[in-house]
């Protein structure tokens, strides 16, 4: 599943969600219960105002893909490695 994340920037609607949310981190951790999350996301088009405006999801929480980020090579490198990480 590693290789199906969508880029940081990619703008999405959460299943149930009301607002966009924009894509700026893959492969997060929620401290409090050290569950692992696909995402973390801030809403769109507000972008970062307060960590109680931060959502961690997972990629099958994602309704609707408005905009997919940026990618280049040194992306795909990062997924490359990311994804020997959690296949090894």
């Amino acid at each position: 599943m590693i290789k199906g994340l969508l880029p940081i920037g990619s703008v999405v609607k959460l299943k149930e969600g009301i607002k966009r949310v924009m894509i700026f981190g893959v492969k997060q951790t929620n401290e409090e219960d050290n569950t692992e999350y696909d995402y973390i996301g801030v809403l769109y088009p507000e972008g970062n105002i307060g960590l109680e405006y931060q959502y961690l999801f997972n990629h099958s929480d994602v309704e609707t893909i408005y905009y997919r980020g940026y990618e280049d090579e040194e992306r795909i490198s990062f997924i490359e490695e990311l994804d020997k990480v959690y296949n090894n």
